[in-house]
C-alpha cells in the first residue's frame, strides 16, 4: 500500500493563513455593531416627584378646591402624606440614584416640620374628671352612631371616663332612651335635641337649637360649673363622600358657615364645641370655624388622635375645639359599639 504525503508548501504562491479574531482586531467594515446595552434610568424623575410632593405639603393651604375640592380632600388625608417619603426613598434604593435619594431630603423635612411636634404627648394633665386638675372642665365627645348594636355598652363605656360633660351626636329615635336610661345616674342634667344630645354633672341651661341645617344637628346649653359658666356646643356637620364627582362636601361647608356664625354671636367668655365635623382641623373649608376656635389635640394631644372608622382609623373628624380656656390633655377613647372613637379633653379656666 502506498502512501504519499505532501509537504508543506513554503513557496510565495501558498495562502496566508486568517488569523484568529481578538478583541483588539476591528470588526470588518460590513459587520452589524452589537447593540448597546440600556443604560440604568437615571434618578431625575424620582428627585422631580419627591419635590413635587415636599411643595404639594408645603403649599396645601393653596391647593385650589375648584376642582372636584381636591384641595379639601388632600388637606383631610394630610398626615398620610409622609408615606411618599419611604416609598421614594425605596424607588432611588432600586434606581441606586443619589440624586433621587437627596431630594427625599425635602419631603421628609416638610412633613416633619408639619407633623413631628404632633407626634409628642404635649398634655400637661392626664387624668379624667375635675379631680384630676382641680379646676376645670372634663369634656368627652362622640358620635354613638344611629345604627350602633349596642347603645347600652357604648353608654355604659362612655360613664366610665367620668367626664364632667358628654356631647353625643347621631342619636336615633330608639336608641335615645336607652343613653337616658344608662348615663342618668352619672349625669343628672341632659338635654336633647333631634340626634344631638349633652349630658351634663353641671345644670344645663339656656338650652337652643343651633340651626345649621334643615332638621336639627346642633345644640347650645349653658353648663353652670363652679368655677363659671360655659357655653357648650354639640355639632354634627353633614357628611360628606368621595366619588366620581370628587369630594363632595358643599352641604358641611354650608353647615360649618352656619355653625360659626352662631359662635361669633356668642356672648359667653368660655366656649367649648364638641362633634362630628365630617372634616379635618387642616381643611380650610372648616376655616370659618377653626379660626375661632382651638384644638385641643393639637394643643394637649398625644399623637393624630385618629377617629375614623373606629376599627382602623385614619382620620380625625371629631374634635374638642374651645375659645377661653386652656387643654390641659387631649385624648382618644377605646372603640365601642360605634364606627366612630370617642375623643375626650380636659380644660382649665
Amino acid at each position: 500500500m502506498l502512501t504519499i504525503e505532501e509537504e508543506p508548501s513554503t513557496g510565495a504562491d501558498a495562502p496566508t493563513p486568517t488569523p484568529a479574531p481578538t478583541k483588539a482586531t476591528p470588526a470588518p467594515p460590513h459587520a452589524t455593531p452589537a447593540p448597546t446595552p440600556p443604560q440604568r434610568a437615571p434618578g431625575r424623575l424620582l428627585a422631580l416627584a419627591a419635590l413635587l410632593s415636599a411643595a404639594l405639603m408645603a403649599l396645601h393651604a393653596h391647593l385650589p378646591n375648584t376642582a372636584l375640592n381636591l384641595g379639601s380632600l388632600f388637606q383631610t388625608l394630610l398626615p398620610w402624606t409622609g408615606l411618599a417619603v419611604p416609598a421614594l426613598l425605596a424607588l432611588a434604593a432600586v434606581r441606586r440614584s443619589r440624586l433621587a435619594a437627596i431630594a427625599v431630603l425635602a419631603p421628609a423635612l416638610v412633613w416633619a416640620t408639619l407633623f413631628g411636634p404632633t407626634l409628642t404627648d404635649k398634655g400637661k394633665d392626664r387624668g379624667t374628671g375635675t379631680g384630676a386638675t382641680g379646676h376645670g372642665l372634663t369634656v368627652l365627645s362622640h358620635n354613638v352612631d344611629e345604627a350602633n348594636p349596642d347603645p347600652a355598652g357604648t353608654a355604659r363605656a362612655l360613664a366610665g371616663a367620668k367626664a364632667d360633660v358628654l356631647a353625643l351626636v347621631e342619636l336615633s329615635e330608639e336608641s335615645t332612651p336607652v343613653y337616658e336610661r344608662e348615663l342618668a345616674a352619672a349625669y343628672p342634667h341632659h338635654a336633647v335635641l333631634g340626634g344631638v344630645g349633652l349630658w351634663s354633672r353641671h345644670r344645663l341651661t339656656a338650652v337652643a337649637e343651633v340651626e345649621i341645617m334643615p332638621w336639627t344637628r346642633a345644640m347650645r346649653a349653658t353648663a353652670a360649673t363652679p368655677e363659671g359658666p360655659v357655653a357648650v356646643y354639640a355639632a354634627h356637620l353633614a357628611s360628606v363622600r368621595v366619588s366620581g364627582a370628587g369630594f363632595t362636601t358643599a352641604r358641611r361647608n354650608e353647615a360649618a358657615r352656619a355653625l360659626a356664625s352662631a359662635v361669633r354671636a356668642e356672648p359667653a367668655p368660655r366656649v367649648v364645641v364638641l362633634g362630628d365635623f365630617n372634616g379635618t382641623y387642616q381643611d380650610r373649608a372648616l376655616a370659618p370655624v377653626t379660626s375661632q376656635l382651638r384644638s385641643a389635640q393639637r394643643e394637649a394631644g398625644d399623637g393624630f388622635g385618629f377617629t375614623y372608622p373606629a376599627g382602623f382609623p385614619v382620620v380625625r373628624i371629631d374634635d374638642v375645639l374651645v375659645k377661653g380656656m386652656d387643654p390641659r390633655a387631649s385624648w382618644t377613647l377605646p372603640a365601642t359599639g360605634s364606627d366612630h372613637r370617642p375623643v375626650g379633653a380636659t380644660l382649665r379656666f
